[in-house]
């Protein structure tokens, strides 16, 4: 029995997005906490690292783009911080494990826990009965939205980040570790705005001049009143397609919101856009999802 439904493939795509239960068992998000719980305990934080993660426009250039921290980190297992975490000599004002914004980008081919997840039968499944024929994983993310400071996410759409021609290529696979509800900073989406194409780009800027990256076009406003929230239960998964637009508000619950999240690629008849910032490497090329 497939994993996926026919009718979960129809409002996928209709709507750009879907919810299914039952993804991962309890016990599989449980080892997942707690696998990065001892990454997370055993990190070493580069005194240049101790800069914040934002998704704010001004502020995204500045922490990530001009980071090469940031733009390296395609091929590695990195650490980004929320806001406020550090003094004012670089120290921890919060327990480090609850420090986090996220850490990417590689969980995916380096933790072997969290290479068989992406790998999963389940998984494989749901990008077979989408059609794709030549599925590669870009990257992965782990973030954990901290109970009271957990930023918002303001509204976007992933192939502003993760471009391709021609678009609809890309979709992100976003795992609820622990139950996302509307009090601890769930996804929201606008159904069907995945059809209005993008308005605006990160690229990479020329080498050698900073800041590493900017954005090119403008920056849509939406009516707050078209986002319908997609609240999913420990274990199951939201698709996410490229275009479509979503945030996530602040968590200013007493509750985290731990997800495992990775975006892959129909590579069949696809050009992977050379001025994003994420680029495959010679240590890791984008691995193909299929194991067999």
């Amino acid at each position: 029995m497939d994993f996926m439904t026919d009718h979960d493939v129809q409002k996928y795509k209709e709507d750009g997005y879907v919810v299914l239960d039952g993804l991962l068992t309890s016990q599989e998000c449980d080892e997942l906490r707690q696998r990065m719980a001892e990454i997370v305990d055993r990190m070493d934080v580069p005194e240049h690292c101790r800069t914040t993660f934002s998704t704010y426009h001004d502020e995204q250039l500045k922490t990530q783009g001009n980071a090469d921290y940031f733009i390296t980190s395609g091929d590695k297992i990195r650490f980004f911080f929320e806001k406020g975490v550090f003094g004012d000599k670089g120290e921890f004002v919060v327990p480090k494990q609850q420090s986090l914004n996220k850490v990417g980008h590689a969980l995916h081919a380096y933790e072997p826990l969290y290479k068989n997840i992406t790998h999963s039968p389940q998984v494989q499944g749901i990008a077979k009965k989408l059609g794709l024929v030549n599925p590669v994983i870009l990257q992965s993310m782990y973030i954990f939205k901290q109970p009271g400071i957990g930023g918002e996410v303001t509204p976007h759409q992933d192939a502003t980040f993760l471009y391709t021609e021609p678009l609809g290529r890309v979709m992100g696979l976003w795992i609820a570790l622990e139950d996302a509800t509307v009090n601890n900073g769930c996804l929201w989406f606008i159904p069907g705005s995945q059809n209005s194409g993008i308005s605006r780009r990160m690229v990479r800027t020329l080498k050698g001049t900073f800041p590493l990256t900017d954005f090119i076009g403008r920056e849509r406003t939406y009516d707050e009143e078209k986002f319908v929230a997609a609240p999913v239960k420990k274990g199951g998964v939201v698709l996410i397609h490229g275009e479509v637009v979503h945030r996530s508000a602040e968590n200013t619950s007493e509750d985290s919101r731990h997800v495992y999240t990775f975006h892959i690629m129909e590579a069949l008849d696809t050009r992977w856009s050379p001025d994003n910032w994420l680029q495959p490497t010679e240590e890791l090329p984008f691995p193909p999802l299929y194991t067999k």
